[in-house]
């Protein structure tokens, strides 16, 4: 391998120590890092939704933005632009969440799962394969949101940055606050919402992945289209790193443990789990780039990245309140009491945001 690829990979073991680190540290098991349930636990803790047990101001997302802006910046590489097919691409960040919310867990946690033993995540990560590989088939068909135009001002490009920035500073500033008071943070006392690393660690480590993951331009779902278009592995080895370095740490630690159950954060309905992240791998192909690239594009000053983010934000809210996101697993005493999974509601979104995102794949194809 060149250097690069070699650099990649290092970042990618760097990456899944961190994930695991964090667990150690009190996030939830197999959540280190899971770009979709961050979100939707920010969605929460701002009041867009009120499912009591995902709900926290989660340091690592704020750390991503703000350690890409950093990065983007030292290189030289901030540029605000923008205003290609946006309420579209609003749209599909939407069904984005919701088909990483119907498996719980975006592609980087499809990963770390796997790392840690879940046989549920293997599943998943076929579908994911498959929905990138039908958001190829629409790139060959010439499918195109359009060009994103660069502003004569970088005044854009620092919005989504500057509101992470203040969801930093009210973090700081009481990070406990009266849920009867009515706001402005809600914080889970029970539930994954309620596990959380120290905040200093925590936004540490989202500062570093940041930093790292624009550097080597991180994505899966991308990593998976090139290797389908053009035979190059260069961003695989990224995604082979962070399983490399999560499974290490994890058999270290005596976090990993084989099977499709009991497992933390899963269920074990395979069409769902599968059909999920299916959805995620289509409409992250179609956005060049999956949730975790998305946050790193918006801290370069990408807007229509952070168009993509705010959408998964209000897509985490419909999710819990329209009662689309699955349940997980329950177990008593070592013992499965409850299976989890998408309900009726989950299942009907799921298709549907199958059938409107691939219908967005014909509208907008080039002549």
């Amino acid at each position: 391998m060149d250097r690069t690829k070699w650099f990649v990979l290092s970042v990618g073991l760097i990456i899944g120590a961190i994930a695991v680190a964090l667990v150690k540290l009190g996030n939830p098991p197999n959540m280190g890092f899971c770009i979709a349930c961050f979100e939707r636990d920010i969605a929460g803790a701002i009041g867009l939704h009120r499912a009591g047990v995902v709900q926290y101001m989660r340091p690592e997302i704020i750390g991503m933005v703000l350690g890409a802006l950093l990065a983007s910046l030292f290189a030289g590489e901030f540029k605000s632009r923008g205003g290609s097919a946006t309420l579209v691409r609003f749209i599909l960040g939407v069904f984005m969440m919701i088909g990483a919310l119907v498996f719980l867990g975006c592609p980087l946690r499809d990963v770390l799962r796997m790392a840690g033993g879940d046989y549920n995540a293997v599943v998943a990560f076929i579908g994911f394969v498959f929905g990138v590989g039908t958001g190829v088939f629409f790139l060959k068909r010439g499918f195109n949101l359009g060009r994103a135009e660069y502003s004569h001002s970088q005044a854009g490009g620092f919005v989504l940055p500057l509101i992470m920035a203040f969801f930093l500073f009210i973090l700081l500033k009481a990070t406990v606050f009266n849920p009867d008071a009515g706001g402005p943070l809600f914080f889970s006392a029970e539930g994954p919402g309620s596990m959380f690393a120290p905040l200093a660690f925590s936004l540490g480590a989202g500062l570093l992945v940041g930093i790292l993951a624009q550097r080597v331009r991180l994505c899966l779902s991308g990593g998976i289209r090139d290797f389908m278009l053009i035979r190059d592995n260069t961003l695989l080895l990224g995604f082979i790193g962070i399983f490399v370095g999560a499974l290490l740490l994890n058999i270290a630690f005596g976090f990993f443990k084989t099977g499709f159950a009991p497992q933390p954060v899963a269920h074990t309905m395979h069409l769902w789990n599968f059909l999920g992240l299916y959805l995620v791998g289509l409409t992250a192909t179609l956005l060049g780039g999956c949730p975790l690239r998305q946050l790193i594009l918006s801290g370069e000053g990408d807007t229509d990245a952070a168009t993509v983010v705010v959408g998964m934000i209000v897509g985490a809210a419909i999710c819990h309140n329209f009662m689309f996101a699955s349940g997980a697993m329950k177990v008593a005493d070592g013992v499965v009491a409850s299976s989890g999974g998408p309900g009726i509601y989950g299942q009907i979104a799921c298709i549907v945001g199958i059938v409107v995102v691939a219908a967005i794949g014909f509208a907008f194809q080039e002549d």
